[in-house]
């Protein structure tokens, strides 16, 4: 049996390599399988778009030929929450045969879903002088408070620019082309001016999220590029991100985000980052997180939790690309871990331990066993035995899990917070400047965290700059997106 199975092991490491090659160019890694989702709901669209074309084609000859069955799409109910505008169509005062009067039956709706264009208006705030006749002083109501001082943006509109920027990846350039189309110029230095001061603004609230995050005791850690203009060409920066998620063990503390900028990817970053925490940090193998694991550290060691979501990655790939039984069985048998672990998602740290001692902990065993008994059978230049070796090597930070019901099984918080970031160096192709990189670090820590928090971005941005200048700085905590309850207006309150 081993004599039978050796050509195949070889294979993957010979006949391969040519694949291997292919697939790392083209095949799918974290981003690219997000592109190829991307493109297969492009393609389902096209496909909707051509459906729904040639139906109506068919309806309208339809209504030629007498007695052809009529069209009847299947579609949902429009949403409850939206405003009714109700349209009555005139109707006959009399019978159209007997000139009778006519009583009322009952009626038909049809719904349509319609959309108000964006509108601009400029807000006049008029403050009334009055003098006193009898002692001529002069009395009037102070200036009111704007969030730009120097600028006359209201808090809606610049809660739509920052959000469409670093929440939607819109460039300025194209919000200025867009508005210009609508009769309103603003220029792209205007616009610049205006992200720069509300970041300033909204910099106490970036703190608060920061001091939340960093008392947590478990983070998920990852990077990703993003390319920098340095003296007319881009270099490769990095932002970081540490995600606070505690929902996946029933925690009662609220999820955030906090992101940072840096110009490489060396190991002083995470150590600056991190200095103060000595909690739980799930991350990926990088080097420059070893430091922060050492006994020897202060204020502490931070204790290592690995991501099974990478090392499955690993040998995934190879049993993708060169159909490999060995790399297809170790798939399977993570998988099994997989299944196994997550029948405890979201409950309480003490039942996801028990269930992992009873449940999945025999799994991992096994799965340790059958890699150490195929990896012995492998050359070391072979790519499963690096595969396996990446978790070997490693497998006091891959079982951490199994004596400590907070952590995760994989790091996909951290990746998922840093989906945007990927999508949006797409659109606005670099960071201008250092300074352009942490403003849009810090801008994306509260889009993120609200969004984590179930938040609508651009509305919890609008009223948060509205509010936080004449907001009592002891109680700035309040207008962190978990705790957030919009100001009402007297027409909302009255409503």
């Amino acid at each position: 049996m081993l004599l039978k199975s050796q050509p195949q092991i070889c294979a993957i490491g010979a006949d391969g390599g040519h694949a291997k090659l292919r697939h790392d160019k083209f095949g799918a890694s974290s981003e690219r399988g997000r592109k190829l989702l991307d493109q297969l709901e492009l393609e389902l669209g096209e496909l909707v778009a051509t459906a729904a074309e040639d139906a109506a084609r068919a309806e309208n000859q339809a209504e030629i030929r007498p007695g052809a069955p009529p069209r009847r799409p299947s579609r949902g109910p429009l949403p409850a929450h939206l405003p009714r505008e109700r349209v009555v169509l005139p109707s006959p005062s009399a019978c159209s045969c007997c000139g009778g009067k006519l009583s009322k039956l009952g009626e038909d709706v049809t719904e349509t879903l319609e959309v108000i264009p964006r509108s601009w208006k400029v807000i006049q705030t008029v403050r009334e002088k009055f003098s006193c006749r009898r002692c001529e002083v002069i009395t009037q109501p102070p200036a009111p408070f704007h969030p730009i001082a120097r600028g006359r943006a209201g808090p809606n509109l610049l809660a739509m620019i920052l959000e469409a920027k670093f929440g939607q990846h819109l460039p300025l350039n194209r919000q200025s082309e867009s508005y210009a189309r609508e009769g309103v110029e603003l220029s792209v230095s205007t616009l610049a001016d205006w992200v720069g001061t509300a970041a300033a603004t909204l910099s106490p609230l970036h703190a608060l999220i920061e001091a939340h995050v960093l008392a947590a005791e478990r983070l998920h850690g990852d990077d990703t590029t993003v390319p920098l203009l340095a003296r007319g060409k881009t270099v490769t920066a990095r932002l970081w991100t540490y995600v606070r998620d505690d929902q996946p063990f029933a925690g009662p503390a609220p999820p955030a985000a906090v992101f940072y900028f840096s110009r490489d990817r060396t190991a002083e970053h995470p150590k600056r980052h991190l200095a103060s925490y000595t909690g739980i940090l799930q991350a990926d193998a990088y080097a420059g997180f070893g430091e922060l694991y050492l006994a020897s550290r202060k204020p502490g060691p931070i204790t290592e939790a690995a991501c099974w979501a990478h090392f499955r990655r690993k040998v995934f790939e190879l049993a993708e690309v060169v159909r490999a039984p060995l790399a297809a069985e170790a798939v399977r048998r993570i998988d099994r871990v997989f299944e196994a672990e997550r029948a405890v998602n979201g409950c309480p740290a003490a039942d996801r331990l028990t269930h992992r001692q009873s449940v999945v902990a025999p799994l991992v065993v096994s799965l340790q066993a059958w890699m150490l008994e195929t990896r012995g059978r492998l050359s070391r230049h072979n790519d499963l035995a690096k595969a396996l070796d990446y978790a070997l090597k490693r497998w006091a930070a891959f079982t951490q899990f199994l004596s400590d019901g907070r952590i995760c099984l994989t790091n996909n918080a951290a990746e998922r917070a840093l989906r945007g970031v990927a999508l949006g160096r797409k659109a606005w192709l670099f960071a201008g400047s250092d300074r352009g990189g942490e403003r849009a670090a810090m801008i994306y820590a509260l889009i993120t965290t609200a969004k984590l928090n179930n938040v609508d971005p651009r509305a919890w941005l609008a009223d948060v700059l509205a509010r936080i200048a004449d907001h009592p700085a002891s109680r700035l905590d309040e207008l962190l997106p978990w705790k957030w309850q919009r100001a009402q207006t007297p027409a909302t309150a009255a409503a």
